[in-house]
């Protein structure tokens, strides 16, 4: 995906996700909104830093990385919502892109899904939309199940 499409999609998971953790669509849910938005925004474009240093879809690409901004808010207490950002621009770069990404780096094989398309693809907007759609249903899934993994994602994302 380009930039434009990683920023779509961190500026619908930010509504998507305020809405899930705070369905009223009252002052929490727009405060939500306005916390994790700059965070997944910054956290979806810095994979592509890479393009400046290193090998594109390589350096910055890949499990390691992720694994930092993961771990970063826990030892540090900010930058929440980051990971999730790199996260989300992970999935777009493997689910909807024909290229792939090196996950596990510098071992360079790139992994993809067959369901990707082109960068510059006329159809890359739907896809980032899907996507997107798709992680918010994801996550709403787990926070309404009370499945174990939601203790996680909240404790270090904050919200809870």
């Amino acid at each position: 995906m380009n930039k434009e499409g990683h920023v779509l999609n961190a500026v619908l998971l930010s509504i998507g996700l305020g809405y899930v953790f705070y369905p009223a669509g009252d002052v929490p849910t727009f405060r939500a909104i306005a916390e994790m938005s700059v965070p997944l925004v910054l956290g979806a474009l810095f994979p592509d830093v890479d393009t400046a240093f290193g090998k594109h879809r390589k350096t910055l690409h890949n499990l390691p990385v992720l694994a930092l901004f993961y771990a970063w808010p826990v030892f540090f207490n900010n930058l929440h919502f980051v990971w999730m950002g790199v996260a989300t621009h992970y999935v777009l770069d493997v689910v909807g892109s024909k290229r792939g990404i090196a996950l596990f780096y510098p071992y360079t094989k790139e992994y993809n899904l067959p369901v990707g398309v082109a960068v510059s693809s006329e159809r890359a907007g739907l896809v980032t939309v899907v996507i997107s759609v798709l992680e918010v249903a994801l996550v709403a899934v787990v926070v309404q199940l009370e499945l174990p993994i939601q203790d996680i994602t909240t404790t270090v994302s904050g919200l809870v």
